[in-house]
């Protein structure tokens, strides 16, 4: 009863109460603390309780608008994917909200472009710094409400401050130019200036991170924003909109817009075809993205979309083979497969498949372990839900009916209905959905190969292009193939390539636009051409 007093009256609202790291055992009506011997291999610990031992400032449920915590009409639940329990309830917003959440980013943007850049500089360098002190907190938050390992939930955290910290940088690096005209009595000037509102949709496999990557560019740039998060995740955009207002990152600079599923679509349409916004960014599926193109269509706004991939991962004949599998590992499972630049097909060569597939088998039997984010160790957390799990179930069906092989996993986890056991297949062929569908789940199919000019045709011949990896100790090879793959970002001998020094996006259909580096500040800027004659 305390803690409910105490999350109360600090304002921590429709939050849960039971206790942090309290281990809990399901039954009839509810959970309840679990009592006797530890839980067996198939009973699920939950750690859903872990959102009430955080700071209670962190835990906002109300929409952020104008730079005030707003409630809507109604709410929506969030849930634990690991256990299924509800995290708390928080505002569901309509079209009525967002357009008032436009509204206020744009009358903020009348004023925050004539912000200098040395002031915005500074203002998003006390939200990284607000970001690294709250650090703890905020992993917390990202396991509990999307299941990542706790471990990689505080890598996403460093990453994302890493654009706060990147973008305040940059603001003070937006450059214009002069140009010497043939006429003597002129000279052209080029001057940078905000486009002004825009609207931000971001994905719930990375619920800061890809805030931070498109907000802080926006926020340097002299935009404004209004960000819809996935339903899955609301709690890291608002915690981060708390630490915004800490920051004093002025009113409606950054304002958030959480809503259900049910109203996702009526928001997402709002938001993007209000005239008031100027520019649209969004991470997701490919599918979403050609409807948001479309909004964006009729009132021609600039756009920015990193779309859906089928990232192919290649290992050559003279490939290190122990690297090839550390890259794998680390580009396959990281984030239990839930992320766009996972590998989703491996192509190996035939002179070094057999010892690929047994050594990628032993270091997922030795390395991986399948449990709940908040458990120490784990490194395979649930799904988002079960319709992810239903995905990778399907395509795990679809190969074998086909002739694949297990290699090891290929069924749901007996943790619970959200979890799958890292599966690898080989036998693979090119009629299976698991090589032109992506995944976004712990599946590993492996293809036979005989020529490089075979590897490189599967792997172009996808409609989408994001990233593409392969391992080779071949120079020449190496430049022939990296130049060669379609897709937007290349890992030579490499799994891990996303850095906010470096541009992220991709070719084809996944997507428009590059976010991070230097480039990233482009995105939310117009270039305009002044000539001044007379002279």
């Amino acid at each position: 009863m305390a803690t409910c007093i105490w999350l109360r009256s600090c304002g921590a609202r429709r939050l849960g109460s039971t206790f942090p790291g309290c281990r809990l055992r399901p039954r009839a009506g509810g959970l309840v603390p679990a009592s006797g011997p530890a839980p067996g291999p198939a009973q699920l610990r939950c750690y859903a309780g872990g959102l009430a031992g955080l700071s209670a400032a962190l835990l906002r449920t109300d929409s952020f608008v104008g730079g005030r915590w707003l409630p809507a009409a109604a709410t929506f639940p969030v849930q634990d994917p690991a256990s299924g329990a509800a995290l708390g309830m928080v505002a569901d917003c309509g079209v009525r909200e967002a357009r008032a959440a436009v509204r206020a980013a744009y009358e903020a943007f009348c004023r925050w472009r004539e912000v200098s850049a040395k002031e915005r500089s500074s203002l998003l360098r006390k939200w990284y710094n607000l970001m690294i002190q709250n650090k703890d907190d905020l992993a917390r938050i990202i396991t509990a409400e999307s299941g990542k390992p706790l471990k990689e939930a505080h890598g996403e955290i460093l990453y994302s401050a890493f654009f706060l910290e990147w973008f305040s940088e940059e603001a003070r690096r937006v450059y214009g130019d002069i140009i010497y005209t043939p006429a003597k009595d002129r000279r052209a000037l080029v001057l940078k200036q905000p486009v002004g509102v825009a609207a931000v949709i971001t994905p719930w496999n990375f619920p800061s991170a890809m805030i931070t990557r498109k907000v802080g560019a926006a926020l340097a740039a002299g935009c404004t924003v209004v960000v819809k998060p996935a339903e899955d995740t609301p709690f890291s955009a608002l915690a981060l909109a708390e630490l915004a207002s800490q920051a004093g990152i002025p009113s409606g600079v950054y304002n958030v817009i959480p809503c259900s599923r049910k109203n996702a679509k009526e928001v997402g349409e709002a938001i993007c075809t209000d005239p008031l916004v100027s520019k649209i960014s969004f991470t997701g599926s490919t599918t979403t993205g050609k409807i948001l193109l479309h909004h964006a269509a009729n009132s021609v706004k600039r756009v920015s979309m990193e779309l859906g991939g089928l990232a192919p991962f290649i290992v050559f004949d003279s490939a290190n083979v122990d690297q090839a599998v550390a890259g794998a590992m680390a580009s396959k499972f990281r984030n239990t497969g839930q992320t766009c630049v996972c590998s989703n097909q491996f192509l190996v060569q035939r002179g070094i498949h057999d010892a690929f597939v047994k050594a990628f088998a032993e270091a997922m039997k030795k390395n991986l372990r399948v449990g709940n984010g908040f458990e120490e160790g784990t490194t395979q957390g649930p799904l988002i839900n079960e319709k992810a799990v239903e995905k990778v179930e399907k395509q795990v069906n679809d190969a074998v009916s086909k002739g694949a092989t297990v290699v090891t996993g290929g069924k749901r986890h007996q943790l619970g209905k959200n979890f799958f056991e890292p599966t690898l297949l080989c036998n693979v062929t090119q009629d299976m959905l698991c090589t032109h569908e992506e995944t976004f789940g712990p599946l590993a199919p492996v293809i036979k190969f005989d020529t490089e000019e075979e590897a490189i045709a599967i792997a172009n011949a996808a409609d989408v292009g994001l990233a593409g990896y392969f391992y080779s100790q071949d120079p020449a090879q190496i430049w022939r193939v990296a130049e060669q793959l379609e897709v937007g970002m290349v890992g030579v001998n490499e799994g891990l390539i996303s850095s906010v020094e470096c541009p992220f996006g991709g070719v084809k259909q996944s997507g428009l636009g590059r976010e991070g580096s230097k480039y990233g500040i482009d995105e939310y800027l117009e270039l305009k051409y002044v000539c001044y004659g007379g002279l």
